[in-house]
């Protein structure tokens, strides 16, 4: 059984029924060409994407991460994704990878070639690296400014900020300036001084035991993994908000943790070079349930 599978797929409108989907995928070489020179999500970084963990199996969050790209779709005025369709492909990739270990999946939507066939789409599932260090040891972080405040959003949708875009070279070189600094991650930090996300990975902090993540925004992209450990905090009796959180309060916090899907949950250990509190016990909690197999 390949580790790798990449399935080019003919996008349906969102609203089309088709008995056989799997007509709609074709299963390629991932060392193989595959798209034309003029692709724009190569050319201009203009497509969405998401990437499912997979454990043992198990796609985690199939339906969020579907509507997230919905969501994006829209922003991004690009053609509503077919849900039911990416549903299929998914389920197609998981039958070709091997049923143990830990694997990415990810989708992408592409507005395609210019003057030509759009869009374009396709799924890559690929092993991931091992990710026990951050989970067990934690990461540390730097505060990087994102040079724009909380309302931009809402005064220059043309951002397209609340989109997981493929434009992702500024996410990338926060990364890069964070290692300069001697760390592993970056929080992005808005002009006005709120803490935002970090370029891959959504921010929890605790304080008093309530477990806060920045208040949902167009300038912020909402996380499925926090969505969800919010909803198994909350089940087993923690509280849990959305608010505006100032810096002063992350540099505070009794702990904090940068999650995401792959990832899953990183303490920070230290942020700008100061040593924060690490909860491991509660790491080590919030890991064991990502880890378990949910929809």
């Amino acid at each position: 059984m390949p580790a790798t599978v990449t399935l080019l797929i003919e996008p349906l409108p969102a609203d089309a029924s088709v008995d056989d989907l799997e007509r709609t995928f074709r299963e390629v070489d991932q060392a193989e060409p595959a798209l034309r020179v003029g692709e724009l999500s190569t050319q201009r970084g203009d497509g969405i994407f998401e990437t499912i963990g997979v454990v043992d199996g198990h796609a985690q969050e199939v339906r969020p991460h579907l509507e997230r790209l919905r969501n994006s779709a829209r922003i991004c005025d690009l053609p509503e994704p077919n849900l039911v369709q990416w549903e299929a492909a998914i389920a197609t990739a998981l039958a070709r990878i091997p049923a143990t270990g830990e694997f990415g999946i990810k989708l992408v939507l592409s507005r395609g070639v210019e003057h030509g066939p759009a869009p374009t789409a396709w799924l890559a599932a690929s092993p991931v690296a091992d990710q026990s260090g951050p989970r067990e040891q934690g990461i540390r972080a730097v505060t990087l400014d994102r040079g724009y405040d909380r309302g931009a959003a809402e005064r220059a949708p043309w951002l397209l900020l609340g989109a997981k875009t493929l434009s992702y070279a500024v996410n990338m070189a926060a990364i890069r300036e964070a290692k300069r600094r001697g760390a592993d991650d970056a929080v992005f930090v808005s002009a006005d001084g709120y803490v935002m996300e970090g370029p891959t990975s959504s921010v929890i902090l605790r304080r008093g035991g309530v477990y806060s993540t920045p208040a949902p925004s167009g300038a912020i992209l909402h996380g499925t993994t926090q969505q969800s450990l919010f909803e198994h905090l909350a089940a087993i009796g923690g509280q849990v908000e959305y608010r505006d959180i100032p810096v002063a309060d992350l540099r505070s916090a009794d702990a904090a943790w940068l999650v995401s899907s792959v990832r899953l949950a990183a303490g920070i250990t230290a942020l700008d070079d100061r040593p924060m509190p690490y909860d491991a016990a509660e790491t080590a909690a919030f890991n064991a349930y990502l880890l378990t197999p949910r929809d």
